[in-house]
């Protein structure tokens, strides 16, 4: 057996492969195996302290960018900023180890069986991800296989846990072989994801055909505003003048009649929505030119705010705009949890620990189409953006201000969490982005238009929203609850079968 530093430094060595699997380019071949180093270790002594080291240097490679964003909103020297980073980042390579620790015990069972169980206990433990302390599914092991023909069309059925499910059992399948010295495991592990990605995307072919038949070649214009306006560190008036009519100039260039002009998150800051008539005089004289206008502003609850997206109408110009408040809000971004602890981050984000979450959920409507919205981080939950489209929304968009996070990996991490959302549900999504990346996103996940990071444009394209449901729509907790339960019997199976055979 190798020495303790050579095991941890392995351990430390193969997390920074798969952090590096969520860079701006997705290793989508080295995916396929690259986890297969934390399944070797299952059987090496004290697996679950190697799975936590596997996930401390994943996540600070994969979540590198919070260092200078700590750094340059949060004025925070650099050690502090990797501290803090660092924090995170044990957090979350906790789930490594839980699957280390647990894995370890299913790994000793041997047989075929490590390839569904393993799998599934990954997954399991992506679901408790996305929802314990409020939620962080960021960078789901599916997302390695954003660039992978038919991952994307795969996830209408089985969702991007369903995916993860797949990168897992490759890796699986791999270490068996190598555990073994026998070529099998690998072969059948990887013919099963090779035989299910092309039915998938045959499948989103047939269903491309048919959605291109239906609409009659026609769709309903869309304009997406990118005007790269960086974050302010310090408040500047000038700048904020300029900047704000950086957006209306190219508003006004892009108002036609009938078109929805989407506004980036944040792109009219500081200004509000019914407190400030410059604001609200020039949305007016773009729905007098006939264009519908979606855009982003603060809504007064009480004490605090909501952060709003509003559709003002050329159909209904005499109208309030509908309204969506956002629901899922960004932690020391929007609220600050723990306030008597952590009361001295509301600076880390302008207007941080002044957000309400919403309790209720509002389509918008416009010209035939059901809009769901998704504000920013909202859209990496895969069940909240399910249940939009299973109240009726035909059409996503999201919007969004990754200029935070500034010319790092964090805008396309963020980008690939929105392209699952639209092949999960098979709906056309729009993405605004206020520093990029903006894009149209079509119902298979693929990507018509984009605009990348800190690039000006506007994204013209025609849209028909899709009304069908996806078998991930009607059951976005299926793939993790059977895995869940699977997990479950498989742990408990092993714990019992132990008992039994050291009893007397």
């Amino acid at each position: 057996m190798k020495s303790a530093p050579f095991r941890y430094l392995f351990a430390a060595a193969s997390g920074v492969l798969w952090g590096l699997c969520f860079g701006r380019v997705s290793l989508s071949l080295a995916s396929w195996i690259v986890l297969t180093p934390l399944v070797v270790m299952l059987a090496w002594p004290r697996p679950g302290r190697l799975g936590w080291v596997h996930g401390l240097a994943a996540w600070m490679t994969g979540l590198y960018w919070i260092v200078p964003t700590l750094q340059t909103f949060g004025q925070m020297p650099l050690p502090l900023g990797v501290v803090l980073t660092g924090l995170l980042a044990a957090y979350l390579a906790l789930y490594h180890a839980a699957f280390a620790w647990l894995g370890s015990r299913l790994w000793r069972r041997g047989g075929l069986a490590r390839l569904l169980t393993l799998p599934a206990l990954w997954v399991a433990l992506e679901w408790l991800r996305t929802y314990l302390g409020g939620g962080f599914p960021w960078n789901l092991a599916g997302y390695a296989w954003v660039d992978v023909p038919g991952a994307l069309p795969l996830a209408a059925w089985i969702g991007a846990y369903g995916v993860s499910f797949l990168v897992v059992l490759t890796s699986v399948a791999v270490a068996m072989s190598v555990a073994a010295r026998r070529w099998e495991p690998a072969a059948l592990g990887i013919v099963v994801p090779l035989l299910l990605l092309p039915l998938a995307a045959r499948w989103s072919l047939r269903q491309d055909a048919r959605e291109v038949r239906e609409a009659g070649g026609f769709g309903k214009p869309v304009r997406l505003l990118q005007p790269n306006i960086p974050n302010l560190v310090a408040f500047d008036r000038l700048a904020v003048e300029r900047n704000y009519r950086k957006v209306v100039d190219l508003s006004l260039q892009s108002c036609q009649p009938g078109a929805l002009v989407v506004w980036p998150e944040s792109a009219a800051w500081p200004f509000q929505y019914g407190r400030d008539p410059w604001l609200d005089q020039d949305l007016a004289a773009m729905v007098d030119r006939g264009c519908t206008v979606l855009f982003n502003s603060g809504s007064p609850v009480g004490n605090a705010f909501y952060n709003s997206a509003f559709l003002l109408s050329a159909s209904q110009p005499s109208q309030p705009p509908v309204r969506y408040d956002k629901r899922h809000l960004v932690p020391f971004g929007e609220y600050v949890p723990f306030r008597g602890v952590f009361g001295w981050m509301d600076k880390l984000a302008r207007n941080a620990g002044e957000f309400r979450p919403a309790d209720r959920t509002v389509l918008l409507p416009w010209n035939g189409e059901e809009i769901g919205m998704s504000i920013c981080y909202e859209v990496v939950f895969p069940s909240e953006v399910a249940d939009l489209v299973r109240q009726g929304a035909t059409l996503l968009v999201t919007i969004t201000n990754d200029a935070w996070y500034g010319d790092t990996s964090a805008p396309w991490q963020h980008f690939r969490a929105a392209r699952f959302r639209a092949a999960e549900n098979r709906r056309p999504l729009l993405r605004a982005a206020i520093t990029g990346v903006s894009a149209f996103v079509a119902p298979d996940g693929s990507v018509r238009s984009e605009i990348g990071v800190f690039r000006e444009g506007v994204i013209r394209a025609r849209v028909l929203g899709e009304r069908r449901l996806t078998p991930f729509s009607r059951a976005p907790w299926l793939v993790p609850l059977l895995s869940t339960l699977s997990t479950l019997i498989a742990v408990f199976g092993y714990t019992w079968t132990r008992k039994r055979g050291t009893s007397p």
